[in-house]
């Protein structure tokens, strides 16, 4: 019954979505816009685009000229929120619009179409009717009228830019992973580090694109870095067979038993009283007070949330039962021997033994490790 629902939804949501497709199609032809935001510079009125009042289309132009001069489309967007130019979700008055530039936001107006006057119609469409996903309409397909409002950009100023970016797409090569990675973040803003090789080393993501009025450079040099790691972990074997650190390690060891031991005891009175709820819809359900399906359907619901709790519950008795603490100590000093062989710091063992590593301004490196380090407190 539940399949039959579902199919009648999806059957009259296709109905809808090709009678609202029809529509847009009409408005379309008709020369009226059909977006919910008119690009930026314009305005919509009466369903027509018209340029705005404003200095938005000064920056439309400004964009176009500046990526003609060569800039590429983050210095753009780097200079156009130092100078605190208005992004397109405040001109358009979106909530929690955000006030940064980005590269895909100068791509998206260099690359529209509706600057030569043009109106271009159904550029994308939903990939199905119950999904709110996106995907691009081959240009044949689209709904385009020459010459449907006043232009900001020029057809040949225009071409002129599509032309670059394709030429400078053919020179772009996939970005290099480089070790420090998803690992290494600014200690202020929280921002992922981006490797210069003019510095040889990383540089505070939000600075790299939006200059000073974002974050400081936050500059640490790579080298510097893998010797910092490499000493760290040859203070921490050291520290490791002192006593103090075994004595930490057993708190943290009984904390982390008692705190499981609670959870355990918290979903085991969840599952009680989701087994109860059980009871009562087969009382229900011979009472005559709901229906076969609607007593299948609750039933598989209250299945789903007692596996949930299950996983939950063995995965902690799991945690309880591992190996104790000396061992654990051993085990964990194996591994760091281990990395101390090598002559090389590679991903697989900074994946495996630090978890993050923040930067501070003035360069220090605050390493997080996947496991508690012998600093006694």
């Amino acid at each position: 019954m539940f399949g039959l629902y579902a199919w009648m939804y999806e059957q009259e949501s296709q109905n809808t979505s090709n009678r609202v497709k029809e529509t847009l199609k009409t408005r379309a032809k008709s020369g009226l816009f059909k977006g919910s935001n008119p690009p930026y510079g314009y305005e919509v009125r009466d369903g027509k685009l018209y340029i705005r009042n404003d200095e938005t289309p000064n920056i439309v132009r400004r964009i176009f000229k500046e990526y003609l001069e060569g800039n590429g489309r983050q210095s753009i967007a780097r200079r156009l929120y130092n100078e605190g130019v208005p992004t397109p979700a405040q001109i358009a008055g979106k909530a929690n619009a955000g006030d940064k530039w980005h590269d895909s936001t100068i791509r998206c107006i260099l690359t529209n179409p509706h600057y030569v006057g043009d109106l271009v119609q159904g550029r994308t469409t939903t990939v199905s009717v119950t999904s709110k996903r996106r995907k691009n309409v081959p240009k044949e397909e689209q709904f385009i009228i020459k010459n449907a409002h006043e232009p900001i950009i020029s057809r040949e100023t225009f071409d002129a830019v599509q032309n670059q970016l394709e030429q400078r797409r053919k020179y772009i090569t996939a970005p290099k992973i480089h070790l420090f990675t998803n690992v290494l973040f600014c200690a202020d803003c929280g921002t992922g580090m981006w490797f210069r090789s003019n510095r040889d080393g990383y540089i505070c993501g939000a600075y790299a694109r939006h200059g000073k009025k974002a974050c400081t450079a936050h500059t640490i040099k790579e080298d510097f870095l893998k010797e910092t790691i490499l000493n760290d972990i040859k203070s921490l074997i050291h520290q490791i067979d002192k006593e103090q650190y075994i004595k930490k390690m057993e708190r943290k060891s009984k904390s982390t038993k008692s705190d499981s031991q609670k959870k355990i005891n918290k979903i085991n009175k969840q599952m009680d009283v989701l087994k109860n709820r059980k009871r009562k819809f087969i009382n229900l359900l011979a009472d005559g007070i709901i229906t076969n399906e609607e007593y299948q359907e609750s039933i598989e619901a209250t299945n789903k949330d007692l596996t949930e709790l299950m996983e939950q519950k063995t995965e902690l008795l799991s945690l309880m039962e591992s190996e104790d603490v000396i061992e654990t100590i051993e085990k964990l000093k194996k591994e760091l021997l281990q990395f101390l062989n090598f002559d090389e710091l590679t991903e697989d063992i900074l994946h495996r033994l630090i978890n993050r590593i923040e930067v501070k301004e003035d360069g220090t490196p605050i390493i997080h490790y996947r496991f508690t380090t012998p600093k006694i407190e």
